[in-house]
C-alpha cells in the first residue's frame, strides 16, 4: 500500500497490509532555519521508511513572537529553553494580543510545512504540531498561570481568546500548505496541574475551537502530555487518533482499546528502549503493543518526542517488526530467536 493510503485506512478502521509506523524527535541544530529543518525531517523519514512525518518545531515556537526570550544552544542534542517568561506580573497578560501567524517564528513553521510538502514524496503525509491555547498560556507564564487564572479568570479568558484566534489562523495556514492534519498537544490536561472543572472552563472550550478549525483535515491527533492525565475527560474530542505516554501512564493500552474506537498511536516509550536500550528490547516493546491491541486501529509511534540522538539500530528494529506483523497469522512465530532482526 502507499503510505498515505495505509494511514488513511487504519484511521478509518479498514484493512491494512501492516501497521503504520512513525517516530519523531527534535532537530535542535536546525530550529531557527525552516528550510534545513524541513530537509532534516524528510531525510529522517526516508532513511527509515516511515509512514508519515510529524513536524517537530521547537516547543517554544508558539510563544517567541509574544516576547518569551528563548535560549538556543545550536547543538545536536540540546533543545531550546525559556530564558525569560514574558508574563512576570499579572499586568503583562494585557500584552497578549492576536498575532499574524504567517509572520515571525510562527511564520517559519508555516514555511516548514510548505518546504516539507515540496521535499517529501507524494505518498508521505505530514502533520503540524499545534499546542492547545492553555498550553501556550502556560509557556508564556510558567506555572504562575494557575494562580492568575484562579484570581483573574476574566482576563485569562480574554488572553485565551486571543491565543485561540492566533492558533486557528496558524492551523488554517498549515492546512493550506498541505498538512494532512494537526498533532494537537495539551500539557495542561492533568490532575497535577488543574482540577477537572478548571480544565473544562479554561481548556476544553478553546481546544474545541481549534479542532473545529481543523475539521476538514483527515489526520488530526490529540496528544495528552504528562503524568496523571485526564484521559477520560478528552475521549470525545473530535480527532482521528490518540497519543499519550501509553508505556507508563494511565490508561494501559489494552484498557484504552476497550474505551475508544479512535486510532491509538503508541507502543514506544520515548525515553525507554528506543532511546537508550537495545534492538531486542525494542522488538519486545513493539511486539507487546501490537499483541495488546490485537492490531486493531493502531499506529506504532512514541508516546512523545524522543531524544534527538535516538539510536538508528533501534528505529530499524521497530520498523522491521511491523513488517513481520503484516501477516497476522504469523504472530505466533515472531520470536527473538527467529526474527532475523
Amino acid at each position: 500500500m502507499r503510505k498515505v493510503d495505509r494511514v488513511k485506512a487504519v484511521l478509518t478502521k479498514r484493512v491494512v497490509d501492516r501497521p503504520p509506523i512513525s517516530l519523531w524527535k527534535p532537530y535542535p541544530e536546525f530550529d531557527r532555519d525552516p528550510i534545513f529543518l524541513a530537509q532534516a525531517h524528510v531525510e529522517f523519514q526516508e532513511k527509515f521508511d516511515l509512514d508519515f512525518i510529524k513536524l517537530t518545531p521547537f516547543d517554544l515556537y508558539c510563544v517567541e513572537d509574544w516576547g518569551v526570550k528563548v535560549k538556543y544552544f545550536h547543538s545536536q542534542t540540546e533543545v531550546p529553553i525559556v530564558e525569560q517568561y514574558v508574563i512576570r506580573k499579572f499586568e503583562d497578560w494585557r500584552g497578549i494580543k492576536v498575532l499574524d501567524p504567517t509572520k515571525g517564528t510562527f511564520g517559519k513553521q508555516v514555511l516548514l510545512a510548505r518546504s516539507v510538502k515540496s521535499l517529501a514524496k507524494d505518498d508521505v503525509p505530514f502533520v503540524q504540531t499545534v499546542y492547545s491555547p492553555l498550553t501556550v498560556a502556560r509557556k508564556l507564564a510558567g506555572d504562575r498561570l494557575i494562580q492568575d487564572l484562579r484570581e483573574y479568570p476574566a482576563i485569562i479568558h480574554k488572553v485565551l481568546e486571543n491565543i485561540t484566534e492566533t492558533t486557528i489562523e496558524f492551523v488554517k495556514a498549515n492546512l493550506a500548505e498541505g498538512a494532512a492534519g494537526i498533532f494537537f498537544a495539551t500539557a495542561c490536561a492533568n490532575f497535577d496541574f488543574l482540577k477537572v472543572e478548571e480544565y473544562r472552563e479554561f481548556g476544553r472550550q478553546y481546544d474545541l475551537k481549534v479542532l473545529e478549525a481543523a475539521k476538514a483535515a483527515w489526520f488530526n491527533t490529540l496528544h495528552i502530555h504528562g503524568r496523571n492525565i485526564m484521559f477520560d475527560e478528552l475521549l470525545d474530542y473530535p480527532v482521528h487518533a490518540l497519543n499519550w505516554h501509553d508505556c507508563h501512564e494511565y490508561p494501559p493500552v489494552r484498557r484504552a482499546r476497550a474505551m475508544t474506537d479512535l486510532c491509538i498511536i503508541g507502543g514506544l516509550d520515548e525515553e525507554g528502549p528506543i532511546a537508550n536500550g537495545t534492538p531486542i528490547e525494542v522488538i519486545e516493546e513493539v511486539t507487546d503493543f501490537l499483541q495488546e491491541t490485537n492490531l486493531q486501529g493502531v499506529i506504532v509511534g512514541p508516546g512523545c518526542s524522543t531524544t534527538p540522538a535516538v539510536l538508528p539500530n533501534n528505529i530499524t528494529a521497530a520498523r522491521l517488526v511491523v513488517e513481520r506483523y503484516a501477516d497476522k497469522e504469523n504472530w505466533k512465530y515472531l520470536s527473538l530467536d527467529s526474527s532475523g532482526l
